[in-house]
């Protein structure tokens, strides 16, 4: 999936502290993903843009760090297990998802399907938990997966809680391609679908982003009433149709999307 770049290359030039040097590490560590478990240095260079001498040095400076190692048999190099501490250094202290958990994990278990929670960078949804269903389902969302704001629910039900001009600047701001032979692409639609969530106070998605699934999404709302993440259910069509999974399971959604919301924490403590 594209990332969405944290800073022009105008601002960055223009930016004294800026280290083009860890912006160089980090490239190559964001190379890595998907199906690229494995990548040789030509392929680290060619993807990030660098020369094959900086692509080196990068490399070799990352291996001694502990963060890449070289696979002999492929004779490729590939991540250790290591950055994984940078990601559980911030779910560890992180707040709200501490908050949400129990109740991600009661609605886990009172529909019996797949639950998750995500936030948003840039105009992508990165997910922070999972909790899969018992029953079988095929797609596999492990936590750091990101997916496009403006076909998925999550992305939806975030952006339906933001200010309708704000919602409207990141919709544009998006690469909208199709990802299944379902992913709507028409911005005008996709801001329809957005109203109607709003309005709905949950967001819905139609085998866009996967075939064979279903998602239902609400956000969660911070004590100023903006949007901090979304929590989905996930469900496949071998189980459901949309209108089924909608009329069933988003009341429960509802339910633990309020519970789960800091302002709604914040009443309850005071």
């Amino acid at each position: 999936m594209k990332r969405t770049p944290r800073k022009s290359e105008a601002a960055r030039a223009r930016d004294p502290l800026f280290n083009r040097s860890v912006e160089k590490a980090f490239a190559i560590l964001e190379a890595f993903g998907g199906e690229r478990r494995a990548l040789s240095l030509a392929e680290l260079a060619g993807s990030v843009g660098m020369t094959l001498s900086s692509a080196q040095r990068c490399v070799h400076t990352l291996v001694r760090l502990g963060l890449l190692r070289r696979d002999s048999g492929m004779r490729r190099w590939v991540l250790t297990p290591r950055p994984l501490a940078l990601a559980h250094a911030y779910l560890a202290g992180h707040t709200l998802l501490e908050q949400a958990t129990t109740h991600l994990v009661d609605l886990n278990q009172a529909s019996g399907e797949s639950v998750s929670m995500s936030e948003p960078e840039g105009t992508d949804m990165v997910f922070i938990a999972r909790f899969p269903s018992l029953k079988r389902f095929y797609i596999h969302m492990p936590v750091g997966r990101r997916l496009p704001m403006y076909c998925t629910a999550s992305g939806r039900a975030y952006l339906s809680a933001l200010p309708s001009a704000v919602a409207q600047r990141l919709v544009k701001r998006c690469e909208l391609r199709p990802l299944t032979p379902h992913t709507l692409t028409d911005p005008a639609t996709i801001l329809r679908r957005i109203g109607e969530a709003r309005e709905a106070g949950y967001a819905w998605s139609d085998q866009e982003c996967y075939r064979g699934d279903l998602s239902i999404a609400a956000p969660l709302l911070g004590a100023d009433g903006q949007p901090l993440a979304a929590i989905n259910i996930s469900a496949p069509t071998s189980r459901w149709s949309l209108a089924d999974l909608r009329g069933k399971l988003a009341p429960l959604l509802l339910q633990t999307a309020r519970a789960a919301s800091v302002g709604q924490a914040l009443l309850r403590t005071a």
